[in-house]
């Protein structure tokens, strides 16, 4: 990649955070337990978000480890992924689709990661066989489009990418193929300066399978001139640019933020998907997640400030059951709705629980 050096130089270590924050020595010694367990990287563009003054600073809050995450309330896996694993780094939970986790590896090692069980780590999750997986594939015809993820597939070579989608090329009933990547948001640059990677994208994406990517923008300040241009460069190649926003305490949690969140993404030419429910991940839960109450509150009030493109996400829940819209609240219960399900049966089904304005996810309501 032409831009690897910018990756080399990403913080990972106590005292490559030191020279852009002060940290007390009690913190730097809680950080460090910390990253001993998980990982730390940010790259230097994403370090330079951050406002160094601000303690409360939600880019940091994303990207520095903190105490809170020595809390092991939840689970390292939420929702379901093992029992979906058909073989290593290849998933498959709901009929029209295989998820292939192509790396281990991202540019920046997110905080509130639901994938904390295997980013950066050791681990037997990733895939380690590609022509296995696409073998499955092809033998399996209702398989109708294919998720790249990890990790971030776009930390890969070009070279590798182009192996994939050669491989995938050939099956004819893939209707399209996505890529789950924070690059744009992260390390712009992997997009900005990579003529061969938009080469590969664009030569890719045809009229009759288009290649989508998948990103995740969270907060208003991380759509930067870089970040934008880097979106440009995606939808100029002809790659179609979702987003899939986490609903996170301390970051995106309040209407103002998250409704200047959508407007801007639309102004960029990205799509609003999701909104997620933060997932109860061990060292997550307890940092980031918001109470299914009170994240539709907050998710109404943002909807009276969007517009009909900027308000099109879905608020959703990522359960071990499938992916669940949480559709309304009235009276003392909350309605949801399976937009997708592990049970084909579930598909399109509603119903409600009751309201505990504590809980945070399907399994801590009546």
């Amino acid at each position: 990649m032409p831009c690897e050096k910018e990756l080399e130089e990403s913080i990972s270590t106590i005292a490559q955070l030191g020279e852009y924050m002060e940290l007390a020595p009690q913190k730097e010694a809680i950080i460090q337990e910390i990253i001993d367990i998980h990982p730390m990287c940010i790259t230097p563009y994403y370090m330079s978000l951050i406002d160094e003054n601000d303690p409360d600073d939600p880019i940091r809050k994303m990207a520095v480890p903190s105490e809170e995450e020595l809390s092991l309330i939840g689970s390292y896996d939420t929702s379901g992924e093992r029992e979906n694993t058909i073989m290593p780094g290849l998933q498959h939970k709901y009929a029209q689709t295989a998820l292939i986790l192509a790396t281990n590896r991202c540019a920046m090692y997110c905080r509130y990661c639901f994938r904390k069980r295997l980013v950066g780590l050791p681990t037997e999750e990733i895939m380690q066989r590609f022509n296995g997986a696409a073998k499955y594939i092809e033998e399996h015809e209702e398989i109708n489009n294919v998720l790249i993820s990890g990790g971030d597939p776009f930390i890969l070579s070009t070279e590798v990418l182009s192996d994939f989608l050669e491989r995938l090329s050939d099956i004819s009933h893939l209707d399209f193929i996505r890529f789950g990547t924070k690059v744009p948001v992260t390390f712009p640059d992997r997009i900005l300066e990579d003529d061969e990677l938009l080469t590969l994208l664009g030569n890719n994406s045809r009229e009759n399978r288009r290649i989508y990517v998948v990103t995740q923008f969270n907060h208003p300040r991380e759509i930067t001139a870089k970040a934008t241009g880097a979106v440009s460069r995606l939808i100029r190649a002809g790659v179609i640019v979702d987003n899939q926003t986490v609903l996170l305490k301390g970051v995106n949690d309040d209407p103002e933020t998250l409704a200047e969140l959508q407007n801007k993404l639309v102004s960029i030419g990205v799509i609003p998907y999701y909104l997620f429910q933060c997932r109860p991940v061990k060292r997550v839960k307890s940092n980031f997640q918001v109470p299914l109450y009170k994240g539709y509150e907050i998710v109404e009030a943002a909807k009276k400030r969007l517009n009909g493109h900027s308000k099109r996400f879905k608020y959703m829940m990522a359960h071990r059951t499938g992916k669940i819209e949480i559709v309304g609240v009235m009276d003392d219960h909350i309605y949801f709705k399976y937009h997708q399900a592990h049970a084909p049966d579930n598909i399109g089904k509603f119903f409600k629980r009751k309201i505990n304005k504590t809980a945070g996810w399907l399994d801590e309501l009546e």
